[in-house]
Parts: C-alpha cells; sequence; structure tokens
C-alpha cells in the first residue's frame, strides 16, 4: 500500500506529465520562486496566528514547493525528493554526534557552537581552502534576519561587544552620525548611517534576545490594526482619511490605543 508521500509523489508526476496540468508543466525553478517565498511566509503567518489547522495547511503547501522543486529536478536528470531526504538525513546525523555519536554536550548553546563549527568545516571541504564563516547566509534574506544572522555568526569566533551598554553607545552614536548626514543634506550618507542606525538596532535585539524582524512584524501589524480602526470610524462617518486632519486621525488613534491598553505614541507623538 502506497504512503501518503509517495501519493504525493505520483500526483505531482501526472501534474507534470504529457496528460497533466497546462500551468505545472510550464513551471521552472526560476517560476516557482516567488511561490517559495510566499509560501514560506504563510506558514509564518500561520504560527502567529496560532491555528494548528491553517499551520497544518500552509505547511502542505510548503511541501508542494519541494515535492515540485524535486520533480523538476528528476525530469532534467539532476536528483528527486528522495535524494532531497537522504542529503537532510545526512546532514541531521553529521552535524548532531552528540546524539548518534559518543560526543557530549553541556547545553543548548554547545549545541549551536558544534553545528556551526561543523558546518564551516563542511564549507573549507567543499570549497577546499578556508570559507568565511559568513559563507552560507542567503542572499535572498529580509535584511532585518540578515543583519542578525551576520552579527550571530560573527559573535561565535569572538567579534562581538562585551556588555549591552557598549551596543546602547554604538546606537547612540551612530543615531548622531545619521543626524549629521542629514544636517548636510547628503542623501548618499544619509542613506549609509540610516543602515548603519538599522544595523546596530539589530546588534541591540541581538543582546536583548530577541528577533528584530519578529519584533518589527508585531509593530507593522499593530500599526495596521490601528490604522484601520481609523479608517473604519471615519467611514462610519461618511469621511476618509485624507478629508480630516492629522489631529482627527491621531485623536482616533489615541482612542484605538486605548482600546488595546496600549501606551505607545501615534504620528503626533513623534
Amino acid at each position: 500500500m502506497a504512503t501518503k508521500f509517495e501519493e504525493l509523489k505520483e500526483i505531482m508526476i501526472r501534474l507534470r506529465g504529457p496528460d497533466g496540468c497546462p500551468w505545472d508543466r510550464e513551471q521552472t525553478h526560476l517560476s516557482l520562486r516567488p511561490y517559495l517565498i510566499e509560501e514560506a511566509y504563510e506558514v509564518l503567518e500561520a504560527i502567529d496566528g496560532g491555528a494548528p489547522e491553517q499551520l497544518r495547511e500552509e505547511l502542505g503547501d510548503l511541501l508542494l514547493q519541494i515535492v515540485f522543486h524535486s520533480q523538476i529536478a528528476r525530469e532534467n536528470g539532476e536528483f528527486d525528493v528522495e535524494d532531497v531526504i537522504e542529503s537532510l538525513t545526512e546532514k541531521l546525523t553529521r552535524r548532531h554526534p552528540h546524539v548518534f555519536g559518543d560526543r557530549k554536550v553541556r547545553d543548548s548553546r554547545e549545541v549551536v557552537e558544534r553545528w556551526e563549527r561543523i558546518k564551516q568545516q563542511e564549507a573549507d571541504g567543499k570549497s577546499g581552502s578556508d570559507a568565511s564563516i559568513l559563507a552560507g547566509i542567503p542572499r535572498e534574506l529580509p535584511a532585518l534576519l540578515k543583519a542578525h544572522r551576520v552579527q550571530e555568526k560573527a559573535a561565535r569566533v569572538g567579534f562581538d561587544w562585551d556588555h549591552i551598554d557598549q551596543v546602547f553607545a554604538k546606537v547612540e552614536e551612530e543615531l548622531s552620525e545619521f543626524r549629521a548626514a542629514y544636517r548636510q543634506r547628503n542623501r548618499e550618507a544619509v542613506e549609509d548611517e540610516l543602515g548603519d542606525v538599522f544595523f546596530s538596532l539589530v546588534n541591540l535585539a541581538r543582546f536583548l534576545e530577541t528577533n528584530p524582524e519578529n519584533a518589527l512584524r508585531r509593530t507593522i501589524d499593530k500599526f495596521i490594526a490601528r490604522f484601520q480602526y481609523v479608517e473604519s470610524q471615519l467611514r462610519d462617518r461618511g469621511l476618509k482619511p485624507q478629508e480630516v486632519g492629522l489631529k482627527e486621525m491621531d485623536r482616533l488613534w489615541e482612542k484605538a490605543k486605548d482600546r488595546e491598553g496600549s501606551s505607545d505614541g501615534g504620528p503626533a507623538d513623534t
């Protein structure tokens, strides 16, 4: 009796076959790139929503992308999904010698350190020389997440601040340099210094053991909810945001905050 996974593989083979779906048959690795990213973000949204049924569905959609890419590679004579699973199995076994071997670890921190050392050894073996410790970070990662990963990797070899007060001082230093660039009306310098401000804030988040991507996503969601409340209140009065001034919108913004029991400032507070 075929397993559920084997059934899924057969469905994908049929979809890509001569009598399959025209759209599925036309797809390539490149054409599927947006869907892979979209499905990954929908999984994140399901996790944030805390709904198991939604998470199950979105994980299925993400799995479809993996099976889809694997089938395309199979047709090109490169690899198939079984090879993908085999590579993953070997990697998990190799990078967990404390589970599948005789190594001992004290805690999860040491697990992460060993994982990174093993990855570095693998990278050195592939390149035939000493690879950068920053190698392997995906170019397409969102900027905040990428900055966080770069800083984490550098910190694991000792390139890091000793105390969080130093990080606060760095944030203040970068803000001062940003203000100076702004006063000079130098667009290139402004962008440069603003990037430094973001990077220093990511460092601060890392020291606070807070994921900056998650923190910003929460703030964005909060802003959207509050602004939509402002819109709904105006809509009930037959008005649109562009028809009232900032003072009225900020009054409604404060009302939205009060409904949440929050104390964050709105536009007029900045």
